[in-house]
């Protein structure tokens, strides 16, 4: 359990050392203040999100994230919010989507610096980092999950861009250096968390799968009493991502039984670019709430709603044609359309995830996990608040439009001009490629 640093605040100026960025006559950098992770402190809080990617302040022929700047505004007011409290972000894959332009990583660094100048900003790598016909680990199954989304890169400047903990590296399939950040864990306050490459080979007699059930198996959770394990792509989701589904299947044969072995709290994944978040459950199974099961399980969140929006959304499936979205199974607590972040807050008696919303900044959902395990709020076989889809609403939003544009008819040209810009200011398409 490599990682855990000790509290402290630091002032520098960026590469001070370095001549060509400053002078006396010229001028000298920003001086930046930081705070590291505090291991020895009886609270823990982070931001966690996936799938973000960046905006430029320009046309350019290569599509970028928009909504990634309001996401890394919120954050960054809340950091400023709590002062000298120690936290850190957590990315859990699909950084920058540069696959391959490098310009864009450099246009995502300078639109996360106001962020990570500040605080520890930790990654794990996604399909948009990595994948590439020539991977070293592509296995039967996986022809066709592992495709070309990483535009080239096999993992090269995800590996040089960032330094994690621990020393865990796999070999690109190519003459660049091996691909490094893969899985790695560290204690934060009163929560170890445990990251995990599904980009990379996790299944028994692996060296990753060696790690995660030896990292799991030691954890104090005298000093630690909650565990998280991060990932990109999700154990669990209602997204219609069938391409993944061979995946899956083998995550919950081999890795979810090392969660509830281990009594894992939260399980947060990425690449489906939405909010959504589970009962605590075990092969699709949510726990008891009558005071019989006694076996404290993982609650899974998806939470790769960042920036990113090429995404379906719950779309009718076969069995259900005659549905406007695929229908919201029990174990589905909440999910949601809109984009935002996850704020963490525990404490050694309680964890508390809040999904945040980039649109209006509120809270929408919380789930609270005591350290026992038991699960306060969104526990069960039955969903205490769910919301619709963001087609739902877009369906509905026609309709109001539509009935606007023949009341602005009726009334004159003037309201009718007038509802046309509101609508033009609001709506936000919602694009339906696969992430």
């Amino acid at each position: 359990m490599e990682g855990s640093w000790v509290y402290s605040r630091w002032d520098y100026e960026e590469f001070e050392e370095w001549k060509e960025v400053g002078s006396d006559e010229g001028g000298w950098s920003v001086t930046h203040s930081f705070i590291s992770r505090d291991w020895e402190s009886d609270e823990t809080v982070a931001f966690l999100f996936g799938d973000m990617g960046t905006s430029t302040p320009y046309s350019t022929f290569y599509r970028t994230q928009d909504e990634s700047k309001s996401t890394m505004n919120w954050i960054l007011r809340n950091i400023k919010a709590i002062g000298d409290k120690p936290t850190f972000i957590s990315h859990i894959g699909d950084i920058s989507y540069a696959r391959g332009y490098s310009w864009l990583w450099d246009t995502f660094f300078t639109q996360i610096e106001p962020v990570a100048s500040q605080v520890p900003y930790h990654v794990c790598i996604g399909n948009h980092e990595y994948n590439w016909p020539s991977q070293p680990w592509r296995p039967d199954w996986a022809q066709s999950i592992y495709g070309t989304d990483g535009g080239g890169e096999c993992g090269v400047p995800y590996s040089l861009r960032f330094n994690m903990p621990g020393d865990s590296s796999f070999s690109t399939g190519t003459q660049a250096p091996a691909t490094r950040n893969l899985y790695y864990s560290f204690d934060a306050g009163v929560v170890h968390f445990t990251y995990m490459s599904t980009e990379t080979n996790f299944l028994p007699g692996s060296d990753q799968y060696n790690f995660i059930k030896s990292d799991l198996e030691a954890v104090d959770r005298k000093k630690t009493p909650f565990v998280i394990v991060q990932g990109h792509r999700p154990m669990y989701t209602t997204s219609n991502e069938v391409r993944d589904a061979p995946l899956r299947m083998r995550m919950l044969e081999h890795l979810e039984p090392l969660f509830v072995e281990n009594k894992v709290t939260l399980a947060l994944w990425g690449h489906v670019h939405r909010y959504e978040r589970f009962c605590p459950m075990k092969n699709f199974t949510c726990a008891a709430t009558d005071g019989k099961d006694t076996e404290s399980l993982p609650v899974h969140a998806v939470i790769g709603m960042a920036g990113q929006d090429w995404q379906p959304i719950w779309e009718p499936r076969p069995d259900h044609a005659n549905d406007p979205i695929y229908p919201q199974p029990d174990r589905s607590l909440y999910r949601t359309g809109q984009f935002g972040y996850t704020r963490l807050v525990a404490t050694r008696e309680k964890l508390i995830l809040a999904f945040v919303g980039n649109h209006d900044g509120e809270v929408h959902d919380t789930v609270e996990i005591l350290a026992t395990g038991q699960v306060l709020n969104g526990g069960g076989s039955s969903r205490k608040e769910v919301t619709e889809s963001t087609l739902s609403w877009f369906v509905k939003g026609g309709s109001i439009l539509v009935l606007g544009a023949f009341l602005g008819y009726v009334i004159g040209f003037v309201s009718h001009a007038r509802k046309e810009s509101i609508f033009k200011r609001s709506w936000t398409a919602v694009k339906t490629e696969d992430g």
